[in-house]
């Protein structure tokens, strides 16, 4: 966990090889822990041996690499086999089979055949502006109780019992318990009076669990948290990240059980058919079929038309019709590339609050906070990180952009880099800093800027000059009367 935190900066996404036997449970586990996650982290393994001739573990690993170093789903996957599926939905279902993985109640996120076609309207985004940590503590004191027909009220009792704080029921069918059996209903009841957090999932591979009979609505009236669709993996590691939340109370622990946090469970979240159907109409189209085909082509440039028309209505009616905000057009550009480029704070807050990914590249590798950069809109800038956003080149390629910069005296691209979080310190390939681009192209005001966000002037170059010495031999009078005589002025902060 801690070398995804320090290296996340550093890459465009993550695998991780892990062994099949319990992939689903640190699949689900990380989906949670890794919070405003804003790149792909793929989990993988193999059933056979990497060593042995038929072993699937190579193409599992090299499908996931090229899956996760150049499509924008930031969610924490599972691959094998040929599918790409969000890793709190899986379970492993077979023990032999290369197909060893299966997302029951959630279709895939990519396939990956001769072309990887990737689902992008059933990616899960994080909406909200939030820069990517790591929560690291889970709550260990939670279990899986799975209740079956001779099951004695004595067991459920001593499974109740402190120190356990949660507990994962998987009853029958939509969520059942046998109606006769009250002594166990009342231990269940009596346990969440004492603040034992219980979800209720169903034992059934597919579908979930409802209110609609009546053992189900009884377990909701025992305080009996519903679990609607989740996987025993998703329910038990939810839960123990739930209950690790010291600043949440009981009330608002439970909610966040019912919620929808990434992905985990089937919302009831529908578009009203009447709706969606003048959407069709609008769009000139007359079938769900012919959406699918062309929502690729259509959404990026009608998602484009309403930012550059400042139109959050028509993304809104975009985004509740299933378009992914993030998606890119032909040459790699989102919407939120656009509004950084028209520095409009207000759409970029919006996009990005219905969740923008903030590093996508266009195809000459730009990013929405390149955009803002070039642009010098120093809010916008600010934002972008507040959400995550970071530089992206490599510390030499930084450095030649502060010098170009410096040597041009544009004090407003250096402003907007600092504020990007560069170092202004940075030299170039050929260990030139910006501070001495500044000095041999005698720019007094970008040295002045350096100094004021205190650049060290006593760097010395590969010749052992320092900028000092520099401005003396070129006789630049207005820079060397701003240079400080010593070692004094300390380092950038």
């Amino acid at each position: 966990m801690n070398e995804l935190q320090d290296s996340y900066e550093f890459f465009d996404g993550f695998v991780i090889l892990h062994g099949t036997d319990t992939l689903s449970y640190t699949a689900s586990a990380l989906s949670f822990m890794l919070e405003a996650l804003g790149k792909p982290v793929i989990l993988t393994g193999s059933q056979l041996p990497i060593f042995e001739a038929r072993s699937d573990g190579l193409q599992n690993f090299l499908a996931s690499l090229i899956i996760a170093g150049n499509y924008s789903i930031p969610e924490v996957c599972v691959f094998f086999g040929s599918t790409l599926m969000r890793g709190n939905r899986t379970s492993k279902v077979s023990a032999a089979s290369f197909e060893a993985f299966d997302s029951p109640n959630f279709g895939p996120l990519a396939m990956a055949g001769i072309k990887i076609q990737v689902n992008y309207q059933s990616i899960f985004r994080p909406c909200g502006i939030e820069k990517f940590h790591v929560h690291t503590t889970l709550n260990r004191n939670v279990g899986l109780l799975r209740i079956f027909p001779s099951i004695t009220v004595e067991l459920v009792r001593a499974f109740l019992q402190p120190p356990t704080e949660g507990v994962v029921l998987q009853t029958f069918g939509a969520g059942n318990v046998p109606i006769n059996r009250d002594d166990i209903v009342q231990e269940l009841r009596n346990a969440s009076r004492r603040g034992v957090i219980i979800i209720n999932i169903t034992q059934c591979l597919k579908d979930g669990v409802t209110s609609a009979y009546e053992s189900g609505k009884l377990l909701v009236d025992s305080g009996v948290t519903v679990g609607y669709d989740m996987t025993p993996e998703a329910a038990l590691t939810k839960l123990s990240y739930v209950l690790s939340k010291t600043n949440w109370d009981i009330q608002e622990k439970r909610k966040m059980m019912e919620t929808n946090l990434r992905g985990e469970l089937t919302t009831c979240e529908r578009v009203n058919f009447q709706d969606r159907q003048l959407f069709l109409n609008w769009l000139g189209l007359s079938t769900e079929t012919e959406l699918n085909k062309l929502a690729p082509i259509i959404f990026p440039a009608m998602l484009i038309e309403a930012v550059i028309a400042k139109d959050v209505e028509k993304l809104e009616l975009l985004r509740l019709n299933c378009a992914d905000i993030s998606q890119p057009t032909s040459d790699g550009r989102t919407a939120l590339h656009v509004a950084c480029s028209l520095g409009d704070l207000d759409i970029v807050r919006k996009l990005l609050e219905m969740g923008a990914n903030v590093h996508i590249k266009d195809l000459l590798n730009r990013t929405p906070l390149t955009e803002a950069i070039e642009h010098y809109y120093y809010e916008v800038i600010e934002l972008l990180i507040q959400c995550g956003a970071h530089l992206h080149e490599d510390a030499v390629q930084l450095g030649e952009k502060l010098c170009s910069a410096g040597a041009n005296g544009n004090i407003k691209r250096l402003r907007a880099l600092k504020c990007a979080g560069a170092d202004l310190n940075q030299p170039n390939a050929s260990g030139i800093t910006v501070l001495e681009q500044a000095v041999i192209y005698d720019k007094p005001k970008v040295l002045q800027f350096l100094l004021d966000h205190h650049v060290n002037a006593d760097i010395k170059n590969k010749r052992g000059l320092s900028p000092r010495e520099i401005a003396q031999l070129l006789n630049c009078e207005e820079v060397l009367k701003l240079l400080p005589p010593s070692a004094a002025n300390g380092t950038e902060t």
